[in-house]
């Protein structure tokens, strides 16, 4: 079944409002996993406007407690990224092409022109047995490059399915991530995606784009566990998971 990784960023982004440490980063890690969550991700920015050094050290530590689990840490490789990825030695890191000044991550690698570039980080990651997943736009022919340059997996980024959901475009644009997926797993990557994935539009992803191993989801989930609650919020969204997987095996 596809795994949830549960971003915490917002959670972060809440608590620097304040000095008081309220919410906490570390204590959201262990509801959302004790809720079933497969794994926890984090983007640790330069401007440290989320999650910062101390908790990505602190939530490294808790994830040790979790053997089933994953810790994903995604970030630039060349804004600092590869500092984290030397100290904790995440299970995965996944890198994404954000400016520092960047509102959210907007697009993915450009490949190949950036493949020389990335090729030395991934093989730096790999070598402290990371495995290096790359941000990536659905492009089908731009994985046989992402392969190339080393990576174990792309994550689609979402956001163009997210908004033509629910409209005309969205069967278009559903085959479009399918056919990248097709062609990174023959290009023997792993495929997981995020970005503005959320409860209403993930089964429908999940059950037409093959073999996705796993979805980051953040601002969505959080938001909806201002409404459910956290624990309950992770459990919502892993039924999501099982009914695209229902779907799948009946279709």
């Amino acid at each position: 079944m596809t795994a949830l990784s549960v971003n915490l960023n917002k959670v972060a982004l809440l608590r620097n409002t304040r000095s008081n440490g309220v919410p906490s980063v570390l204590h959201a890690a262990r509801i959302a996993l004790e809720a079933g969550a497969d794994g926890i991700t984090v983007h640790p920015r330069p401007d440290g406007r989320h999650v910062r050094a101390p908790d990505v050290v602190e939530l490294a530590a808790l994830l040790r407690d979790w053997p089933a689990a994953e810790f994903n840490v995604e970030g630039n490789p060349f804004h600092g990224l590869m500092d984290y990825v030397q100290q904790v030695r995440p299970h995965q890191c996944t890198f994404v092409p954000d400016e520092s000044g960047a509102f959210t991550s907007d697009h993915g690698w450009n490949l190949p022109a950036q493949i020389d570039e990335l090729r030395p980080m991934i093989e730096q990651a790999r070598s402290l047995g990371v495995r290096v997943c790359l941000f990536m736009d659905p492009l089908p022919d731009a994985m046989r490059h992402a392969a190339a340059a080393g990576a174990d997996r792309v994550e689609l980024y979402t956001e163009p399915y997210a908004k033509a959901f629910g409209t005309p475009a969205q069967a278009e644009m559903l085959a479009c991530y399918a056919a990248t997926a097709e062609a990174a797993l023959r290009a023997g990557m792993g495929v997981n995606a995020g970005h503005d994935l959320n409860r209403h539009n993930l089964a429908t992803f999940l059950s037409t784009v093959p073999g996705v191993s796993e979805v980051s989801i953040g601002h969505a989930l959080i938001g909806d566990s201002l409404e459910f609650g956290l624990g309950p919020t992770v459990r919502l969204y892993q039924a999501e998971i099982r009914k695209a997987e229902a779907g799948s095996r009946h279709r």
